[in-house]
């Protein structure tokens, strides 16, 4: 945990099965989770960003709620972008593998917010 708000009992259990799920996705995966349940997805992107873009989409597509959902993402977040984005959308928890030289600034951003960030250390990165 790299931030200054804490992930809630509820988010780490909900962030324990984002793991897990997006350990299954492919390129630049990330699983939206919900009382562990599955949102949203985005995979197969060449940008982080249109892989979380789509995950929200298909999220809203099928109605679901995205206040207090969390975030998993198989690859790490060099720039503040995707947390900025998972904010506005409602997503309060992020796990990201970490290993970037600039961790900080997803980090900074999501203290600003008030999201809590939990550091992995593992890439399941699959192609």
């Amino acid at each position: 945990m790299v931030t200054n708000t804490k992930p809630t009992k509820q988010e780490i259990s909900d962030l324990e099965f984002a793991i897990k799920a997006v350990k299954h996705l492919k390129s630049n995966g990330i699983a939206l989770i919900k009382n562990k349940q599955l949102l949203g997805m985005g995979c197969g992107q060449t940008s982080r960003v249109d892989a979380l873009e789509f995950a929200i989409k298909k999220a809203k597509t099928f109605g679901f709620n995205l206040q207090g959902a969390v975030m998993a993402s198989e690859a790490f977040f060099p720039f503040p972008d995707c947390v900025a984005i998972a904010n506005q959308a409602g997503i309060k928890a992020i796990a990201q593998p970490g290993g970037s030289i600039k961790d900080q600034d997803s980090i900074n951003a999501a203290d600003v917010n008030h999201q809590s960030m939990v550091l992995t250390g593992i890439r399941h990165f699959k192609h």
